[in-house]
């Protein structure tokens, strides 16, 4: 082979090298300014962009603008003769500050963003219809049936959805059962908005809000709750928050938990908080369980009303992902729990916030549109 041949055979490697280094740079970029990290950037956009044209036409705006000009730099990619060094160079320095600059435009806003509207319906289900739950991928389904690091917990075993499984969906309600097989061993369900290699939906300031009727009787044990989203072999210093766990022995209450776990047990902390409620109120009927969580504090709502908060762990440097389940026992003797027992979930709702100012935005769930 020529050296001529050899050299245009080692640029054009270098090339498609740099194009894929820029992909992906571009990809981070969008991530970034908007803090949500949806399992697939189009499907996202796609499924919410009706929304978003009508809450907020500017970030709209926004994100076309930044999805063209990914577009242009695939398209650049793809220029053969342009100097690479010379194409490399400008990138980096004409497009690493507009990134940093766009974010800290909006670092300041308190302005709440569509991330997941999940109605378990068909029109807030991505491309318009009811998207399956993944046995442990997202995508195109934005739910998993396991927890991404694949750990059940409690006496129950999560099993995968298919016929004869945990979940339900009618009427616009998911249904979470737990029951006994014919071996007479209890199974139960859990979805979780990630999955293993750390794709799924969240965002790490924001609004979190789910509506749920609990299930009666003893044994039961239903949760709420956010995990860190990154890889799941990635679990030191990641933080935990349990918006609402309800053990169905104690009915007028339940308890909310901020927790922080490494691979150090001897390092994990964590702090809980026990909720009062009318007796039997959580099983009579549906309520929302909402937590804001900001740079200053973790903040826990009931039904739209403050209840508790907490100082936010300097280890939050993630987006968080929701996931909804329902285990049994925690400890308790599951001997007269009802078979089947059955969690009812209206919604899971997640919106992004920026950081806001330094004296922080005010917590509470987005305003109810008029």
């Amino acid at each position: 082979m020529a050296y001529s041949d050899r050299k245009g055979t080692w640029m054009d490697s270098a090339r498609k090298m740099l194009c894929m280094f820029v992909r992906t740079f571009a990809r981070l970029r969008l991530e970034r300014q908007f803090g949500a990290r949806p399992f697939s950037p189009t499907k996202q956009l796609l499924a919410s962009r009706d929304v978003e044209r009508a809450t907020n036409p500017r970030r709209h705006e926004q994100i076309v603008e930044l999805t063209q000009r990914s577009n242009q730099h695939r398209t650049a990619c793809q220029m053969n003769n342009f100097p690479l060094g010379l194409w490399a160079a400008a990138f980096i320095t004409l497009n690493v500050p507009a990134a940093y600059a766009a974010s800290e435009e909006r670092s300041g806003s308190c302005e709440f963003r569509p991330v997941m509207i999940e109605n378990f319906d068909e029109e807030t289900a991505p491309n318009r219809r009811i998207e399956s739950i993944s046995s442990s991928r997202i995508g195109p389904a934005r739910w998993t049936a396991h927890t991404p690091w694949g750990g059940d917990f409690g006496d129950a075993t999560f099993i995968d959805p298919g016929p004869g499984g945990p979940f339900k969906i009618k009427d616009g309600i998911l249904s979470i059962t737990a029951s006994k097989n014919q071996e007479g061993r209890w199974t139960s369900g859990l979805i979780a908005a990630a999955d293993a290699r750390g794709v799924g939906t969240g965002t790490r300031y924001g609004y979190f809000e789910a509506r749920m009727k609990m299930p009666p009787g003893p044994g039961t044990w239903p949760a709420f709750w956010l995990a860190a989203l990154k890889p799941a072999d990635q679990r030191d210093g990641n933080v935990e928050v349990d918006v609402v766990e309800y053990y169905g022995q104690f009915t007028d209450s339940y308890r909310s938990v901020v927790h922080v776990w490494f691979n150090d047990p001897a390092k994990k902390r964590g702090k809980d908080e026990k909720i009062d409620v009318p007796n039997n109120s959580l099983v009579e009927d549906f309520h929302t369980f909402g937590v804001d969580v900001s740079p200053q504090a973790i903040v826990f709502f009931l039904d739209g009303k403050r209840v508790w908060s907490h100082p936010t762990p300097p280890e939050l440097t993630y987006p968080l992902y929701p996931l909804v389940n329902l285990a049994l026992g925690s400890g308790w003797p599951i001997d007269r729990t009802p078979n089947p027992s059955t969690l009812l979930v209206d919604y899971v709702h997640v919106y992004g916030r920026d950081a806001g100012p330094p004296e922080g935005c005010p917590p509470g769930p987005p305003p109810v549109p008029r």
